[in-house]
């Protein structure tokens, strides 16, 4: 972000020590949630330890760790210590992911974080959210969340990618592109954001002259390059993670210039330059990219004293979201069961209550008998009735001529 750092490819981050070490009993409440010496809320995390979106670890981990001791300082919640996170590895494995969501419910979480890919989430949200605890992801962006059967469990505080879509369109026509090619991962995520890109840039008097789709796996990409770039597009939209480095390689080895590509938060690093041609960084100049974002300068200060090594700030604002997000709709309800505080989920971020920005803020009003309205500190959530943030914003970065900066940000709701 303009001088704030989002995205690197290491980290490591800071432990955060928590004396309370006991877990929560998975819903069911002890009826002493309301007052002090309670029963402790503990939270479980699904996220990347390992595999090929390990680099996203730290920052939803330090995103959680840092929304916790915020929680502690002020007090706790429901006037109890917050135990330290219980981990789980996603490790960007369907069967793994499934099985760490088994440990963490096993543990008597009494919510989960995650987990961070959309596809981990399909394989290990049933898991959860069938043994009646409620699930926040940060980071999910799979349109087809919006619809699966959670019981009303499972939220999130990263836009659908029915919203990224629309604003990677614009930008690519603000920049007077006219033909448009598309090339996304073979999975939910790629096809989701590719639908929403596609739509809105056709609605906008695009062309979309090809589409093609490819492999995660795949170790060769020619095939992918040669089709798309035969057909001579202005600009070519790439939707891929880590491994999209390889694509962009094909790409800008066959002539396709900096200034014609676009590309997802799955690339949105510093480091993409030497990620693509380590002998040749620049080859990037030029590339922009569309993330979801959060223009906090302040959160991000905060977040830096607290884990002074982190260096991925990626969905660090959502996952941070999840958590107090969830500690207020606990103290609304007086308790630690999401059987009782799930109901308050979309109430403490609705437009109809008190504005407030943090856990003591909007707690205190709470305690006065008010309706609130969490502001987050990735922006505006306002949950709708599947879960989704109806609102969002958006980071739009460069590959300039000094490396990598932020253009600037982008708002965009449901109703635009």
């Amino acid at each position: 972000m303009a001088s704030k750092k989002l995205l690197g490819l290491t980290a490591a981050t800071a432990a955060l020590v928590l004396g309370l070490t006991a877990c929560g009993n998975g819903g069911e409440s002890d009826g002493e949630g309301s007052g002090g010496g309670g029963e402790a809320f503990t939270f479980g995390i699904l996220y990347p330890q390992t595999g090929a979106l390990a680099f996203l670890g730290p920052p939803q981990l330090s995103g959680a760790q840092y929304a916790i001791s915020e929680i502690n300082e002020a007090g706790g919640l429901l006037g109890t210590e917050v135990p330290a996170l219980v981990e789980g590895d996603e490790a960007g494995d369907a069967a793994q992911a499934n099985e760490a969501a088994n440990a963490l419910v096993g543990d008597g979480v009494n919510a989960v974080i995650g987990a961070a890919a959309s596809s981990m989430t399909q394989a290990s949200y049933d898991t959860i959210t069938s043994a009646g605890i409620v699930q926040c992801s940060g980071s999910n962006t799979a349109p087809d969340l919006t619809s699966i059967e959670d019981n009303g469990l499972y939220y999130r505080t990263a836009p659908s990618d029915l919203l990224s879509g629309p604003v990677m369109a614009r930008q690519i026509v603000d920049d007077g592109h006219v033909t448009v090619g598309i090339v996304a991962r073979a999975d939910d995520y790629g096809s989701g954001y590719m639908g929403g890109l596609q739509s809105e840039l056709e609605a906008l008097g695009a062309e979309v002259v090809v589409t093609e789709t490819y492999d995660p796996d795949a170790t060769n990409f020619s095939g992918v390059v040669d089709n798309v770039t035969s057909e001579d597009p202005d600009a070519i939209a790439l939707i891929s993670f880590e491994e999209g480095g390889q694509v962009l390689a094909s790409l800008l080895e066959s002539g396709v210039e900096g200034d014609q590509l676009y590309i997802t938060d799955g690339l949105n690093s510093p480091e993409l330059g030497s990620t693509v041609d380590e002998s040749n960084p620049d080859i990037v100049t030029g590339i922009t990219g569309v993330a979801p974002g959060a223009d906090n300068p302040e959160f991000n200060e905060g977040l830096a004293e607290f884990a002074p090594d982190l260096e991925v700030y990626q969905f660090a604002p959502q996952v941070f979201d999840c958590v107090t997000a969830i500690a207020l709709a606990a103290e609304a309800a007086e308790s630690a069961d999401p059987a009782d505080y799930s109901a308050e989920l979309g109430s403490v971020t609705s437009p109809d209550g008190t504005e407030c920005g943090s856990f003591s803020e909007c707690r205190d009003l709470l305690a006065e008998g008010e309706e609130i309205n969490y502001q987050g500190v990735s922006g505006n959530i306002d949950w709708d009735e599947n879960g989704d943030p109806t609102s969002a914003t958006f980071q739009i970065f460069r590959f300039g001529e000094e490396g990598y900066e932020t253009a600037g940000y982008e708002e965009y709701s449901v109703e635009e």
